[in-house]
């Protein structure tokens, strides 16, 4: 799998680019701010319909206009799809393949698919849990599109619930007696789509945590061995071995049975405080390095090595089920010391396609040969 073909307008800083790509290596060099990284956003925004750098859509259309459009050709097993993106922000999105409209923009789920690594991914070892939950909801996306509804499906349960909860919490308050005559209904939505969810993160932690381990060790081989861990809030209403490379595959009747002896068990505790507490939106990756949590614990390199070994380890699970994903450097290597950058270009060339981008030609490691653009007022001109 490769993009063949880049187009954007009205994208971030672009009025209008237009790049052609080929398999292999392609490295931007820009200096800052020249739209380098907004290019490679805009790729990876097509393959997973949001951004690596910014939560909402809004930003990413440039100043002054309306909307922004992404259209990329994109070559899977010898056929080429042409996929169109209009971002409108808050309005609803459109999507054509093909000239062709789809029905839902998430349609196009699957077309492409990237690994991304940024600087902004040392927020997945020490940032908060929320970003380790949506590494792994987006890499769920990425392995089944399916899943795009599955998320949207428990968000909007998630939504509905709270605000009910929050609503009765008021009432007892003021000393009138909640109306929850549709809790339990809610209860039932939010296990249902809540167990499916967990299933699907459970067993994919199963399946990512040996190749974690393994491109760890292959980029920081001195250091300890890491591991990655699913801590769910049933806590020992999780069956055992569920999560785990040797353990048996999650059971979704079991768990959504599970999901609603703890939300029965709760139910005191989020009227009182207007929250719901069990569920996967309050689970956690545990990322160990050796038998510590590596947030706290990691030193600056084995935080970024950790980093690096979940984006590779994503890809390397990606490409044994299928077509390979296309994967992205994004402004990495001035972050990596020589032997890091040495080792993660070995890895890269494995890919069918890479696209990198760098400040100067000097951070990437002469083993990345191939095509070079040079990204630089408001052009993108192909070097050599």
């Amino acid at each position: 799998m490769y993009v063949r073909h880049l187009q954007v307008t009205d994208f971030r800083s672009w009025a209008q680019a237009d790049v052609a790509f080929e398999p292999g290596v392609s490295v931007l060099i820009g200096a800052n701010g020249q739209g380098k990284t907004n290019l490679v956003e805009a790729v990876n925004y097509v393959a997973t319909l949001g951004s690596h750098r910014v939560a909402t859509d809004a930003p990413l259309v440039r100043h002054g206009a309306q909307r922004a459009v992404v259209r990329t050709a994109v070559v899977n097993a010898g056929r080429e799809l042409l996929v169109e993106l209009e971002i409108n922000p808050g309005r609803s999105n459109r999507a054509r393949v093909n000239r062709a409209p789809v029905s839902r923009t998430r349609d196009v789920l699957g077309i492409l698919r990237t690994v991304l690594f940024a600087p902004e991914d040392l927020s997945l070892v020490r940032g908060d849990p929320g970003e380790r939950r949506r590494f792994l909801d987006q890499l769920l996306v990425a392995r089944a599109p399916r899943y795009a509804g599955v998320c949207a499906d428990y968000d909007r349960v998630l939504r509905q619930r709270t605000a009910l909860l929050k609503t009765a919490g008021t009432a007892r308050r003021a000393g009138s007696p909640p109306d929850l005559r549709t809790l339990e209904v809610w209860d039932g939505h939010l296990a249902r789509h809540g167990a499916q969810l967990l299933a699907a993160r459970l067993d994919l932690v199963a399946d990512l945590g040996p190749h974690v381990a393994a491109t760890y060790a292959g980029v920081a081989p001195e250091s300890r061995p890491v591991s990655i861990e699913y801590r769910s809030t049933l806590g020992s209403r999780l069956p055992e071995g569920y999560g785990r490379p040797d353990g048996p595959r999650a059971d979704v009747t079991a768990l959504e049975s599970a999901l609603l002896e703890e939300l029965e068990r709760v139910r005191a505790q989020e009227l009182e405080r207007g929250v719901c507490l069990i569920g996967p939106h309050r689970d956690e990756l545990d990322l160990l390095l050796g038998e510590m949590p590596a947030k706290g614990y990691a030193s600056h390199g084995e935080s970024w090595s950790f980093a690096l070994s979940l984006r590779l380890g994503a890809f390397e699970l990606l490409r044994t089920e299928g077509a390979e994903p296309v994967l992205v450097l994004d402004d990495v290597f001035a972050e990596l010391d020589r032997r890091r950058r040495q080792r993660l270009a070995e890895l890269a060339l494995a890919a069918e396609q890479v696209l990198v981008t760098a400040a100067v030609a000097e951070d990437v490691p002469e083993e990345l040969t191939g095509a070079r653009y040079d990204v630089r007022d408001g052009e993108v001109r192909r070097a050599g």
